[in-house]
């Protein structure tokens, strides 16, 4: 996967290489982001900005962590040969002042939170939803737990009490 990276309104820190590193361990826990044809668009900005994706694109108006645009559905990502033109996997968009606002009330490093968000993101581009099922948010929070843990970050969800909520 070819990550295209664009930092607007974030601190001066190794975003780029962050971004990389997390979009290496998403496509080594799932398989089909491994895809060397696929591109990502990963678009660190502001509040102000996703407020107004999420008001435009899914009438939410409101600012959120992250918002991931898928361009493939799952079954036609699962099929794509690694033999061909670039295809456009989806865009990413991050927003600094509430990730910096759930790492501080998390007592975490931003970089970490932001990993996390990355790979959230990136599975979300990969076809999955944990909005959809109780298990489908398993299989999800698994998968993000484990690439997190390639990256020597603690589980985010090793907190909550495991009692089959979200």
């Amino acid at each position: 996967m070819n990550l295209e990276v664009n930092i607007e309104n974030w601190p001066v820190a190794a975003w780029e290489e962050l971004a990389e590193r997390a979009a290496q361990v998403a496509s080594s826990v799932a398989a089909e982001l491994a895809n060397p044809r696929l591109h990502v668009s990963l678009l660190f900005t502001s509040d102000e900005e996703v407020h107004a994706l999420n008001r435009d694109w899914r009438e939410r108006d409101k600012p959120t962590n992250v918002l991931s645009f898928p361009m493939l559905e799952r079954e036609c990502l699962q099929k794509l040969s690694p033999e061909g033109p670039p295809e456009l996997l989806g865009d990413i968009a991050m927003a600094y002042e509430t990730c910096a606002r759930e790492a501080a009330e998390k007592g975490i490093a931003l970089e970490d939170h932001a990993a996390h968000l990355i790979i959230h993101g990136l599975l979300h581009l990969a076809g999955l939803d944990h909005e959809i099922s109780t298990a489908d948010a398993v299989q999800m929070e698994a998968l993000e737990t484990k690439a997190l843990a390639l990256m020597g970050i603690t589980d985010p969800y090793g907190d909550r009490e495991t009692d089959g909520e979200n």
